[in-house]
């Protein structure tokens, strides 16, 4: 089969490598339909790591995918052949501390789609993956929609970990996906006020459309001075969606005291730098947020009865063959993209 490979630092090419099999009795065997590319793989292409994870080329990228089901082992009773589905790429032990106590996504033997030394991507034709990674779908929901599940089900995690959204102010800090992600969910929980910045101007007009209280750009408007004005006493939360140290310091201005910063960025550094004497005297709650645990089905159900739109979400297609011009695309920041969806047919 045809898959693409990450084969030096910003170069993807197509090979071809053997088809996967059915192994374990567990197993499930996924003819990939759609891919988005998501800013954690836009790392490894760009940088070839994520922190300690280091990418030995070749390596298959992709993690957000839906697919419909060719072949299944044994005892799969999940899903059946012919069914469509949203693939979760966790794939986590189910046996070890982490995964007794319900969290899943920190699991110490934890393989991920995508991921340097756990697993190869499904930028492929095919994929093979246990059936508790198989979410079957509505008829009603498209192929896009499943593969989008996997970033919105980060946002639905992010805001149920934060605060209880009814009334809340809050901050968006970086509208990319997960910012996208972030918000519709809070805005469907109840927020009262959400102010959302990007320095990407179609991302903000984006997020004007999804029902963002203020939009600014961090690079024209005073966002910490705007935000206080129009809020003396400031932000319940405030959610660094976009990896920069200007957002943190932002964040921690524009946060209440008892307020709670969520860290979902992924930084191109290795620290992150605080204002101790704000942090200290406001007793600001620090969470990170890795990835997402048990809300996949929440976030079908969220798209299936319309509670959140993420229609505008997807602003960029490009076929199997030109995946390397998806990558190039998002790297870039190019053309106001938001989501850049690979198709296979």
């Amino acid at each position: 089969m045809k898959a693409m490979q990450l084969t030096a630092i910003q170069q993807i090419s197509i090979v071809e490598v053997p088809d996967p099999a059915i192994i374990n009795d567990t197993d499930v065997l996924i003819k990939m339909k759609t891919v988005g590319v998501c800013g954690s793989d836009v790392h490894y292409y760009k940088e070839g790591k994520i922190g300690s994870q280091v990418v030995q080329f070749p390596f298959a990228l992709g993690h957000e995918g839906a697919g419909q089901v060719v072949g299944v082992g044994k005892s799969v009773i999940r899903v059946k052949v012919g069914q469509r589905i949203a693939i979760e790429p966790a794939m986590p032990c189910g046996e070890c501390d982490q995964c007794l106590t319900g969290r899943e996504h920190t699991c110490r033997k934890l393989k991920f789609l995508g991921c340097p030394g756990q697993a190869e991507g499904c930028i492929s034709e095919y994929i093979v993956m246990p059936e508790s990674s198989c979410v079957p779908i509505s008829d009603k929901l498209s192929y896009d929609q499943a593969a989008i599940s996997e970033p919105l089900a980060i946002g639905v995690y992010a805001v149920k970990q934060s605060i209880p959204m009814k009334d809340a102010k809050i901050g968006i800090l970086g509208f990319g996906p997960i910012g996208m992600s972030v918000l519709l969910p809070s805005l469907a929980q109840g927020a009262a006020k959400v102010y959302v910045t990007d320095k990407i101007n179609k991302r903000l007009e984006i997020a004007g459309k999804c029902g963002a209280s203020w939009i600014g750009n961090p690079e024209n408007d005073d966002i910490v001075g705007f935000i206080k004005e129009k809020e003396p006493l400031l932000l319940d939360a405030v959610f660094e969606c976009c990896g920069k140290q200007e957002a943190i310091d932002q964040a921690i201005e524009i946060l209440k005291p008892g307020g709670k910063l969520m860290i979902i960025g992924i930084p191109e550094f290795s620290r992150w730098s605080f204002d101790v004497d704000s942090l200290r005297r406001k007793e600001i709650t620090i969470t990170n947020v890795r990835r997402q645990v048990g809300c996949v089905e929440s976030a079908l159900g969220m798209m299936l009865n319309r509670t959140v739109d993420v229609s505008l979400m997807l602003t960029h297609r490009f076929s199997f063959d030109e995946t390397q011009k998806a990558f190039e695309l998002v790297a870039d920041y190019r053309d106001g993209v938001m989501k850049a969806i690979i198709d296979f047919e």
